[in-house]
């Protein structure tokens, strides 16, 4: 059963979820051979603060 787990820093929509889970589920399925219905996505939304690159925390993105 094949596993993936997706780290963003901050959240994203519930159609953006779903979109990004059923085009990653499409790719395993088609190169790996794997049933869709066998592959788990776990989407982990991170606070910004959470993340550091280069030894620096994260800023959220501001406001549009």
């Amino acid at each position: 059963m094949p596993y993936v787990n997706i780290r963003v820093a901050g959240t994203l929509s519930k159609e953006q979820k779903a979109e990004i889970s059923q085009g990653v589920t499409d790719v395993i399925s088609s190169v790996a051979n794997k049933p869709k219905d066998t592959i788990l996505i776990f989407i982990d939304e991170c606070a910004h603060e959470n993340i550091a690159k280069g030894g620096n925390l994260l800023k959220k993105p501001a406001a549009k």
